[in-house]
């Protein structure tokens, strides 16, 4: 395939007139595709934003670390989580205004969404026109992904935001920079990547846009020393974050991968059309770079270190958000497709509204942290164990303090406040098996897809399960099995821990 995306160079002088898809937008039109998106995508955040009362891992990791002190963010990011920090630190003072809670929570992504959804708005009318402008942010303010990720608590929806905007603003200065507009292009760019470093992929997406479009050479020059200056800047949490590897090692391979692969050839296929355009940048310039390219870049390290998950590169439905409204708009324009466009339109809003209304629902996620503890408080008894087999899933209990209160948590040396970490401090092996065999009564805890991580208390929790307890009964929940397991009949491990000389080993 072979797209001409390469834009006439800045007109000078008394030369012809740009089209009118790059004249700079009236004051009215700019307002109506800014606003129009973003009011759709603020409706459909707060439709069912609360997703029945539930909250799912990654968030309760928000909710857990924004209610602790700034200095005890910075104690635990330093430990894990590092990529996260500046994200925790935004939502601590959120939830100092206005109170931790679910709105709290998720609020500031529908918000932030809804910018990225007028960003989109603003640079279709930059790029294409007026109606291509609208059409691009109304789709993407309905993108499943878009919709999913602007009912979570997680920093993806502020970085697609910033990612929108930041790309405005390169439109503009190709157009008429200066230094100025060239530090806030880059502080901006900088700010998404300390709230996610893979939004540094964006920067390689407009450096390329850049390439072909073919500009001049002193916006090449202010582009190169801003993207310098923003890698520098990412470069000190990129090396520390690197040490804290682990916190990915859960990826055993491409994370939903499929939603990509089909916006990229939705895409491509879009920008084989002749789309409106004109000035220094064309749309397919910017759009095609930024749909494929951090995907991709992300798919290649991948085959290193498996990296890929779609809500890394969330911002790429900018990309196929711009190519799908121009297409429509151009397509509207040919007489005898102008009934299948409209057909299209209606069949594609029907197609929409099974995957909208499963998005609002606790199946929607991985997993649900609120079912979970719900799950526990009613299969325990005051009194009994609790265990958690990976250590690291205590998480999905931690955010319901109270569904386990009465329990006892038997491999938790420190919890998570006190150590500064996400599950907290773990007993010895050989503690917690001893710890085990006082209860005749544990809940256990096993999450879903769970892998064996060759952790010697992991194996010592299977052990004594195995050797002194049946399980009594289970329940399976989305993302986790609670099961109680009681001790067997007849065992005497307990009466032989007790008789046991105290500070034996």
């Amino acid at each position: 395939m072979s797209l001409d995306v390469r834009a006439p160079a800045l007109a000078t002088g008394s030369g012809p007139a740009l089209p009118h898809a790059a004249r700079l937008p009236s004051v009215r039109s700019g307002a109506l595709v800014v606003v129009a998106p973003a009011a759709l995508t603020v409706a459909l955040g707060l439709w069912g934003i609360r997703r029945q009362n539930t909250l799912w891992g990654d968030e309760a990791v928000t909710y857990q670390l924004a209610g602790r002190e700034p200095s005890q963010i910075w104690d635990t990011v330093q430990r894990v989580d590092l990529v996260h920090a500046l994200y925790y630190a935004l939502m601590h003072v959120i939830f100092d205004l206005f109170g931790a809670g679910l709105l709290s929570l998720r609020l500031p992504s529908v918000l932030a969404m809804a910018a990225a959804a007028g960003g989109v708005g603003l640079l279709g009318l930059r790029l294409a026109g007026p109606r291509a402008g609208m059409v691009a942010g109304l789709v993407f303010a309905l993108l499943p992904q878009v919709q999913k990720y602007a009912q979570e608590g997680r920093s993806y929806a502020l970085v697609c935001a910033l990612i929108a905007w930041v790309t405005c603003a390169l439109v503009a200065n190709v157009e008429r920079g200066n230094r100025w507009r060239w530090a806030v292009y880059g502080l901006t760019l900088l700010v998404a990547c300390l709230l996610h470093e893979f939004a540094v992929l964006a920067l390689v997406a407009h450096g390329v846009t850049l390439f072909v479009s073919r500009p001049p050479k002193g916006v090449l020059r202010a582009w190169s020393v801003t993207a310098a200056g923003v890698v520098t800047g990412l470069l000190p949490l990129a090396v520390v974050s690197a040490g804290q590897s682990e916190q990915v090692a859960w990826i055993g391979g491409p994370v939903r991968p499929y939603h990509l692969l089909v916006a990229v050839v939705v895409g491509v296929a879009c920008a084989r059309a002749p789309l409106r355009g004109g000035g220094p940048v064309s749309l397919a310039a910017l759009a095609v770079p930024m749909l494929v390219l951090p995907g991709a870049l992300l798919l290649t390290a991948s085959l290193v270190k498996p990296l890929f998950v779609d809500r890394y590169v969330l911002f790429s439905n900018i990309g196929v958000a711009l190519l799908l409204g121009a297409w429509l708009d151009h397509v509207r324009r040919l007489p005898r497709y102008a009934p299948f466009v409209y057909v299209a339109t209606v069949a594609a809003l029907a197609a929409l509204v099974p995957p909208s209304l499963e998005l609002r629902t606790p199946r929607s996620r991985s997993n649900d942290a609120t079912a979970v503890a719900t799950a526990v408080r009613e299969a325990g008894r005051p009194g009994d164990g609790l265990l958690h087999l990976s250590g690291k899933q205590r998480i999905l209990t931690a955010a319901h303090p109270d569904d386990t209160r009465l329990l006892v948590d038997l491999a938790l040396a420190r919890d998570p406040v006190a150590s500064n970490t996400l599950a907290g401090v773990e007993f010895a092996a050989p503690v917690i098996a001893a710890r085990m065999k006082e209860f005749d009564r544990i809940v256990v805890v096993r999450a879903a897809g769970e892998r064996a991580s060759g952790d010697p208390r992991e194996e010592a929790k299977e052990e004594t399960l195995r050797r002194h307890f049946r399980e009594d009964r289970a329940v399976e929940v989305n993302g986790a099995r609670v099961s109680v397991h009681v001790r067997r009949y007849g065992d005497s491990a307990r009466a032989e821990f007790l008789r046991a000389p105290s500070g034996s080993g």
